[in-house]
């Protein structure tokens, strides 16, 4: 006779059940590896590399409007270009699972009296077609007046604290990347399918990017980027100031949030821009050069002429690289493939803004770090770390706790000037394990994921001292953690702003078949 499974172990997470998603089966989408296929367009062959590969610095190399190769990529967590209240820069606070940079000003989040949450409301998981096995969801984004996410091949606005649904904005076919960052009035952009994929045709290339407007839920434009005669396909997006970049294998592409365009790939450039950071700054990763003899260079341009700022020229051999932030200006690259561990780091780079000179290189190896950037691609999508009061602030990879069976972590700083360690640590405690989520002021907003008999938790890590505060528990009612417990920062999106946690899918997947229902997000709350 078949004997039935043990019992999890104290302080791990048993086995999910069916019918609340897959949070050890599910799709990376920050895993260091190309996302061919199923929502994702195969890259065009790179340009072949010349002599002279790089852009000059100055403005008469930059073809306005339908010229220059320069894009702005999708990124993984957002901030808003202008200042807010609590002294971040931009609105990171209020998008998904973000690195936000702060100049340390005074933190805006104050604990809560009770920080016991309740759920607010859950989003059941889009139904998808037949001949789909997933489809991508990715993109959330949060106003003062809604909480947006995308759907199976729409944008949804809901009310951010009943859940209910403000508007939807159809789209023609599934969302294939956005950026988390948005404009000060609350516009953002993403990339699309122009159609729904069939048995026939399970892809139609993500050619599509368009301006929505989160507050009143309106597709402002839609446009495609040509090289030459040729549609081209979009790897990712981002928004700097008022403009809308885009990036690719076959280069990059700006428009005014107007929707009128800044510039576009130039089809004689052998170099081409693969993806940008956005946020405070804009920020070109530009590629040159055959695979195994790449030259990357690191440029902050302008948001509206595309004019080079500044440049630091990456050593050559690296492939590819994600950028973490660009005010401060910090990179991480997977250096001769060393990390090993699929996380796309190996190698932190901190760089001057305005000289582009290399202030200083920290090593991370992967057996040691857990945070994660999917830079083949989608330059800008870096979750588990946040930077902030000239740091960065990274959890240490999973090790052994004093109980049996369990496992913890920490959360460490470097410092981004000497690229030494500190020494401070904010422990997760046995059984947990705790990622920065994003900067708060000078302080450091983190989620910890729980022993599988409680609900996560969000703290507040003081600047200092790293004491912690807890801003909320969630319940430890086993439907709820089951929720929870497929919506972790390394495979779903986060966002943490007003004492109020939303977690959501970046894949929908078939129904189950031993049914129940899967959530597309779930929303917590204190008070």
């Amino acid at each position: 006779m078949t004997q039935p499974p043990p019992p999890p172990p104290p302080n791990q997470p048993p086995p999910p059940p069916p019918g609340y998603g897959y949070p050890q089966a599910a799709p990376n989408p920050y895993a260091q590896q190309p996302p061919y296929g199923y929502g994702y367009p195969t890259p065009p062959q790179a340009p072949t590399p010349n002599p002279n590969p790089k852009r000059k610095l100055n403005a008469q190399a930059v073809i306005i409007v339908s010229a220059v190769a320069a894009i702005a990529l999708i990124i993984g967590s957002g901030v808003w270009y202008s200042s807010t209240k609590d002294g971040q820069s931009g609105d990171d606070k209020n998008n998904a699972t973000g690195t936000g940079a702060t100049s340390g000003a005074t933190p805006d989040t104050k604990a809560p009296a009770n920080t016991a949450s309740k759920v607010l409301f859950q989003i059941p998981e889009p139904a998808i077609g037949a001949d789909e096995n997933s489809a991508t969801v990715v993109g959330s984004w949060l106003t003062d007046s809604v909480y947006a996410k995308s759907g199976h091949a729409e944008i949804v606005g809901y009310d951010p604290e009943k859940g209910t649904k403000l508007w939807t904005v159809p789209l023609p076919g599934p969302v294939c990347a956005a950026s988390r960052h948005t404009t000060d009035s609350h516009q953002t952009a993403i990339v699309y399918e122009p159609a729904m994929p069939t048995k026939d045709k399970p892809s139609h290339g993500c050619s599509q990017v368009a301006a929505i407007d989160l507050d009143a839920g309106k597709q402002l434009w839609t446009r495609t980027v040509r090289s030459g005669d040729q549609v081209i396909n979009l790897n990712n997006v981002t928004v700097s100031a008022n403009t809308v970049a885009v990036g690719s294998t076959s280069g990059g592409a700006a428009f005014d949030i107007t929707g009128k365009a800044l510039w576009a790939p130039k089809p004689t450039d052998t170099c081409y821009d693969a993806g940008y950071g956005g946020g405070e700054k804009l920020v070109a990763v530009r590629k040159c050069g055959s695979y195994g003899a790449r030259q990357l260079d690191i440029q902050t341009i302008d948001p509206v002429s595309g004019k080079v700022l500044s440049e630091y020229a990456m050593a050559k051999g690296i492939e590819d690289a994600s950028i973490v932030t660009t005010n401060p200006l910090v990179v991480a690259a997977d250096v001769n493939r060393s990390a090993g561990d699929g996380s796309g780091i190996s190698d932190i780079f901190s760089i001057d803004n305005k000289t582009g000179q290399l202030r200083t290189k920290i090593s991370v190896p992967g057996d040691k770090y857990a945070a994660e950037c999917e830079g083949i691609t989608r330059i800008e999508y870096c979750t588990k770390l946040a930077v902030g009061n000239d740091r960065i602030y990274l959890p240490t990879e999973n090790h052994d706790g004093t109980g049996e069976y369990s496992k913890t972590n920490e959360i460490v700083a470097f410092d981004l000037a000497t690229g030494k360690q500190d020494g401070r640590r904010a422990d997760a405690g046995d059984g947990w394990t705790i990622s920065p989520l994003r900067m708060d002021g000078g302080n450091v907003i983190a989620y910890k994921r729980p022993p599988y008999d409680k609900g996560g938790q969000v703290v507040s890590i003081d600047a200092g001292t790293f004491a912690q505060t807890k801003l909320m528990e969630n319940p430890a009612t086993k439907a709820v953690r089951e929720v929870e417990f497929s919506m972790q920062p390394e495979f779903a999106e986060l966002i943490y702003a007003d004492g109020r946690l939303y977690m959501s899918q970046v894949f929908a997947h078939k129904p189950s078949s031993t049914g129940g229902t899967r959530y597309l997000a779930i929303a917590y709350g204190t008070g």
